[in-house]
């Protein structure tokens, strides 16, 4: 499955991706893979990475151009890795990633941070500012999630940028099931209605977790404000507050009532239908509105010609390949 947490800015979307990776990988460690596509990459230093590692770690950022060549593998519609856009969908002859395989892409761009596989899109750069979009950054991990085809029991989570700043990209269609973090305040809550306002019209699956929650009065507030979107909610946390203070505490002595919460989120995420036939088509549409609205005019060719009609991630199609 794979799964996105989005939110307003500081209402703990990072810490409880966190939480949820580490929650995960205790399971399972190999079959989690997380990624930081948040302009500010924090997620590192929240699975339990000191400051200094964290800034040292590859960024997918930076590898852009070695992503693209690896995924399109010998596709014949895409003559070189310069013609691909962060939206190229698969087709016959790319290649398709999983989880937990080993790659050259996951051996030089993944680390394990917490017990958990962690790869980060990388800060926006001093040559970046007022030239580039932070978006460009995370065309890499929009790519890997079109090419990737996650098994059972497996998991790709991804910290996502603030706000509504996620739709600026085909990336918040590339999820099983979205956790939005939802703090019991008015401006949380105008978030929480702007991001289902863009998402529901794709048929994006949307699930409020409440967080930063002190008691009932807490609750019934976001009960009232987002009705059955509301799955769980998480409290005020000294395991939490050990961890932004720098001691990282086992998962297992998270709050008993927390650790129900992340429990919760697995139990939601494992029952989402799974629709490769509209993940592909998903990723057919955001292409080609990329192709239509630049695309095109930069590589001077039609690059919906990289559609490949039919082509899908579902098992039996990857067990053929």
């Amino acid at each position: 499955m794979k799964a996105a947490f989005v939110g307003k800015g500081g209402s703990g979307k990072t810490t409880l991706a966190a939480l949820f990776c580490r929650f995960l990988a205790v399971q399972d460690a190999p079959r989690v893979l997380a990624f930081d596509a948040d302009i500010n990459q924090h997620l590192a230093v929240a699975l339990g990475a000191d400051p200094d590692e964290a800034a040292l770690l590859p960024a997918l950022g930076d590898h852009l151009e070695e992503v693209k060549e690896y995924l399109r593998g010998d596709n014949p519609r895409i003559p070189s890795a310069a013609a691909m856009l962060k939206t190229t969908p698969p087709g016959p002859g790319s290649r398709i990633v999983g989880v937990a395989e080993a790659n050259p892409l996951y051996e030089k761009l993944v680390r394990a941070i917490g017990g958990v596989r962690l790869a980060v899109t990388g800060p926006f750069a001093a040559d970046d500012l007022g030239v580039a979009c932070y978006h460009s950054k995370v065309g890499a991990v929009e790519l890997l999630l079109n090419h990737m085809a996650d098994g059972p029991g497996e998991y790709a989570v991804v910290d996502m940028t603030a706000g509504a700043d996620s739709f600026a990209s085909g990336l918040f269609t590339r999820f099983d099931c979205t956790f939005l973090v939802c703090e019991p305040t008015v401006r949380s809550v105008g978030v929480y209605r702007q991001y289902v306002g863009y998402a529901r019209d794709h048929g994006v699956r949307i699930v409020v977790v409440g967080n930063k929650v002190d008691d009932a009065e807490d609750v019934d507030f976001l009960r009232g404000e987002v009705g059955d979107d509301l799955l769980c909610w998480f409290g005020r946390s000294g395991f939490v507050k050990a961890a932004e203070r720098g001691r990282h505490l086992p998962i297992g002595e998270l709050e008993p009532a927390n650790a129900h919460a992340l429990a919760e989120l697995k139990a939601a995420l494992d029952t989402s239908t799974k629709n490769w036939i509209r993940y592909a088509e998903q990723a057919a549409e955001f292409h080609t509105r990329n192709a239509h609205a630049w695309g095109n005019d930069r590589a001077g060719a039609d690059l919906t010609a990289q559609i490949a009609p039919g082509f899908t991630l579902a098992p039996a199609t990857a067990a053929a390949r």
